[in-house]
């Protein structure tokens, strides 16, 4: 399929899933990036139909899982333009979600799309996750943390695996190099309380995201 094809065969996909309101405000969203990003950097993929398989499907990928369906409360670590966790908060609006970044203003530009799109299960917070991890309002505080395209996971391990509870999930997508990432961090994750799950593979040979893992880590 081509580019534009393909695309429409998400959109079908995601409003048989979520009903046609939902999926088109998922795609609001990225079309709101995209126009924002002539402007103020908030992704490398400039065209559409690549954004929707690159950001969108890749960050809804998580939603398959079952950890994801139970969780109520979820942390988004480095979430730059908002994914995955505008996205995911905004396929499920009864789950609440704390999108956590360094960079001001892409919170803000957040902040004013979840309020265009009624995403009111979204609160954003503008801070280093080595910083506020041990704050009582975040540390232990998440059934579920999720990390994109954001770090080596040695790093990730030591800055989300202090927001899950005992018994919750860290979640961080990677690429085709995941394990000799998972090599190097094996010393990080043992100090965390951090046990790899298991490894989910995301699409498949034929498609743009081929090669996308998602790394399932419990938090012991």
């Amino acid at each position: 399929m081509n580019g534009n094809e393909t695309t429409a065969a998400l959109i079908a996909a995601l409003t048989e899933k979520y009903g046609k309101e939902t999926a088109d405000r998922l795609v609001s969203y990225i079309d709101l990036v995209l126009d924002r990003n002539q402007h103020i950097n908030l992704t490398a993929v400039r065209d559409r139909d690549e954004a929707m398989q690159k950001h969108l499907a890749d960050s809804l990928s998580v939603t398959s899982l079952p950890e994801y369906s139970k969780a109520e409360k979820i942390i988004d670590v480095g979430t730059g333009a908002g994914f995955p966790g505008a996205l995911l908060a905004i396929a499920d609006p009864d789950k609440e979600f704390v999108l956590l970044d360094s960079t001001l203003k892409r919170l803000r530009v957040i902040d004013e799309f979840a309020a265009s799109l009624d995403a009111d299960n979204i609160s954003t917070v503008h801070a280093r996750a080595e910083e506020i991890q041990k704050d009582p309002e975040f540390k232990e505080a998440f059934d579920l943390c999720v990390s994109r395209a954001v770090a080596s996971l040695d790093k990730l391990a030591g800055w989300c695996l202090p927001f899950v509870k005992p018994g919750g999930t860290f979640v961080a997508y990677k690429g085709g190099n995941y394990q000799e990432e998972l090599k190097l961090a094996d010393k990080s994750l043992r100090k965390f309380k951090g046990k790899l799950d298991r490894v989910v593979h995301v699409g498949s040979e034929a498609d743009d995201i081929s090669g996308h893992v998602l790394l399932v880590i419990s938090k012991r």
